[in-house]
């Protein structure tokens, strides 16, 4: 298997560099050793697991500013909210500086933060992001759009952040693109109808779904697959495209993790995308 991690250790100046775009569209994780991102001091103070509410699973600051699943203390709501804005300003300068053929492409999405010590949560084996897989969300269809983030270990003590990260896309969905049910479009229209979904899901969500839960669910895949170990250290940053990445996150705590949106068309290559894999793979269109 290819290094699916590249390390980027001087941003590119003045013009884009294609073969950091072309690593990133190909589904290889750029890793930056040194971000410009640092906590202040009264930032640190919110560095504690019980500033998440116990029913959320992060918290998050939505595009419009909206905070979510933190604890209901006015202040520390505050400081939150201040602390990811200028997270938030900060990664989409450096997506700016690595791919600025997305300028002015990418849809805003959500900041979180991620207080919680990963190795220690109890979750269910369709959440546990502790197994390689690639993003994809129930109730929430794209219909391509991809997903492109930015992640930053935050952790103040110095402890790393670590990820496996597996085998190219296309390698993984032809894998397991034979045994996944197939799509039903009635269903499709019922789950939106019942408010399950956001929007009608489409054969491509359909797909990266059931992806997203076969190789989670499958335990010989978990530990034999191809796949590296990385260790981030604290004050890295890494970007990847997570519906086309195979990852997992097995241990660390305090990460800060930026989410924007990009229609496939838009690519620097748009053939790199998953949509357009699996529209070669199974001989048709998907959206």
């Amino acid at each position: 298997m290819d290094q699916p991690i590249i390390e980027i250790a001087d941003l590119p100046k003045g013009t884009q560099s294609s073969d950091v775009i072309a690593a990133l569209e190909s589904g290889k994780v750029l890793y930056l050793p040194t971000f410009g991102f640092t906590p202040t001091s009264e930032e640190l103070r919110l560095f504690r697991p019980d500033m998440r509410d116990p029913k959320s699973r992060n918290i998050s600051l939505d595009a419009n500013g909206g905070l979510k699943g933190a604890i209901d203390d006015a202040g520390a709501r505050q400081a939150l909210t201040a602390m990811m804005v200028r997270f938030r300003e900060q990664a989409e300068g450096l997506l700016g500086t690595l791919a600025p053929c997305y300028t002015g492409k990418m849809k805003r999405g959500p900041v979180s933060f991620r207080p919680s010590v990963v190795e220690t949560r109890v979750q269910s084996w369709r959440a546990d992001d502790r197994r390689l897989h690639v993003d994809a969300f129930p109730s929430r269809p794209n219909r391509g759009e991809r997903l492109l983030r930015v992640f930053y270990n935050a952790n103040p003590d110095g402890v790393p952040r670590v990820w496996r990260v597996g085998e190219p896309f296309e390698t993984v969905a032809g894998r397991f693109l034979p045994k996944l049910k197939p799509y039903s479009r009635w269903q499709a229209r019922a789950l939106s109808m019942l408010g399950v979904t956001k929007s009608l899901r489409s054969e491509y969500d359909h797909l990266m779904l059931q992806l997203h839960d076969a190789m989670k669910s499958d335990a010989d895949y978990q530990k034999n697959a191809p796949q590296v170990k990385m260790p981030f250290p604290a004050g890295s940053a890494w970007v990847c495209f997570s519906d086309q990445t195979a990852h997992a996150a097995m241990s660390g705590q305090y990460m800060i993790e930026l989410t924007v949106q990009l229609p496939p068309s838009e690519q620097y290559d748009p053939q790199a995308s998953p949509l357009a894999i699996l529209s070669r793979m199974t001989g048709r269109q998907l959206v």
